[in-house]
């Protein structure tokens, strides 16, 4: 009788959790199709729907609205950080992991320490580096830096490849196999869920960044903004009577491309767990 009345009680609890984070996922949503443009603090559902607030974030910009440019901005600067920084943390991971040479673990180490100072504590003097070179408002210095310290974060990466057995490489080099031909052909494959994480990881910091990218792209020219720096601007106290049901539908269509990236790799997630070595 406990058991049932303590299992009542996490089931309980699990569920107002989940209520209370759903509902303002689902007032962002609902207020994406209101007819009315700004915030409806007399009803949770929207009296009149449309489908408006998209079209206007596409179909017509104006000095305020540029979604499509923003979306394709932060599209582009999303996938080179992310091919790069998969690329980096695969490669040192590797090269921690499997290979053995004089000063690794000093290098293990102090990369780690590095990896422990917060990046906000750098900003100021990532922006006059680049600023010196002049690659501030760039989308080129924003994939620099995101993906410039991204191998610091191997950490994870690292531990995954640990676990494969360390047979499969040496079976690999007594039959000619070079350090690139087991990487590829036998570590990669391997990889797979971890390699997804990684993916996905890469994916999501430039894609939700605000905070580097307000001050990276300090302009004030509006088709060079994020998709983060754009919404943000509609909420200022002049526009969000006007734009707040677009910056809720510019809001929902951002998750999309996150939902579809998890879709997509989730498969090969699952193919490298159910695979195993059997895949190398």
């Amino acid at each position: 009788m406990k058991k049932k009345v303590g299992s009542f009680f996490h089931h309980l609890l699990l569920i107002i959790l989940v209520v209370i984070w759903l509902i303002p996922i689902l007032w962002l949503v609902v207020t994406a199709f209101s007819g009315y443009p700004g915030i409806n603090k007399t009803h949770f559902f929207p009296e009149t729907w449309t489908i408006s607030n998209f079209t206007t974030l596409f179909l017509k910009p104006d000095s305020v609205v540029q979604y499509g440019r923003w979306f394709s901005n932060t599209l582009i600067i999303a996938i080179f950080t992310c091919i790069i920084s998969t690329v980096f943390v695969l490669m040192v991971s590797y090269a921690f992991s499997c290979m053995r040479f004089k000063g690794r673990k000093t290098l293990m180490s102090l990369s780690l320490i590095l990896n422990m100072f917060p990046g906000v504590l750098s900003m100021i003097a990532v922006y006059f580096v680049l600023k010196s070179l002049g690659l501030t408002n760039s989308h080129l210095g924003m994939i620099i830096v995101y993906s410039a310290g991204s191998g610091l974060g191997y950490l994870i990466v690292k531990g995954f490849m640990d676990t494969v057995p360390v047979s499969l490489r040496e079976a690999a080099r007594l039959e000619g196999a070079s350090e690139l031909q087991i990487f590829t052909k036998i570590m990669l494959p391997i990889c797979k869920p971890i390699i997804v994480y990684q993916v996905i990881n890469s994916f999501l910091l430039p894609w939700g960044d605000f905070v580097f990218a307000k001050l990276m792209l300090n302009s004030g020219i509006s088709k060079d903004y994020t998709v983060a720096i754009g919404l943000y601007n509609m909420l200022d106290r002049s526009l969000v009577n006007q734009y707040f049901s677009i910056f809720c539908a510019g809001g929902f269509i951002v998750s999309i491309p996150i939902s579809i990236l998890f879709i997509i790799m989730q498969k090969f997630y699952v193919e490298g767990v159910t695979g195993g070595s059997v895949k190398g």
